[in-house]
């Protein structure tokens, strides 16, 4: 899978979905889109404003700010689940995304956890999302 389907399938297939486990290269794909598409926007936006003669907003600015937010909007959602299924492939509670908010830790430790891969049996959460054939990670012992 390339970057862009990664992105797909987080925002067309996993719209909303709090349940199951992201892979390390499903979660970063779509950031990564994510950001890139938000630059895209963003840039010209900001660019507009230099370009306009009394330096003030024009109606090009507004116009991507607006559109900017409607894709905000639009991705929160999927942004939020995502990475909620992804701190379920290392085996912890979407809860911990709350961690966020504790200032220059959170983000950080988050960062780590989001990086860090993925268990490799089945959790509570799911089956493993790279073993996507049931194989066998130890002999004798199934998923």
């Amino acid at each position: 899978m390339n970057m862009i389907d990664w992105y797909k399938k987080v925002l067309f297939e996993n719209y909303a979905n709090f349940s199951g486990r992201a892979r390390r290269s499903e979660y970063w794909y779509f950031t990564l889109t994510n950001f890139i598409i938000t630059l895209v926007l963003y840039i010209p936006m900001v660019a507009s404003i230099g370009l306009s003669q009394n330096q003030e907003p024009g109606a090009m600015f507004w116009l991507l700010y607006g559109i900017l937010m409607i894709y905000g909007l639009a991705t929160f959602i999927p942004s939020l689940a995502v990475a909620v299924r992804r701190l379920h492939d290392i085996g912890k509670s979407g809860w911990y995304l709350l961690f966020y908010l504790i200032p220059l830790v959170g983000p950080i430790l988050l960062l780590v956890w989001f990086f860090t891969e993925g268990e490799g049996n089945t959790n509570q959460w799911g089956p493993d999302p790279k073993d996507i054939f049931g194989n066998i990670h130890e002999i004798g012992k199934p998923n």
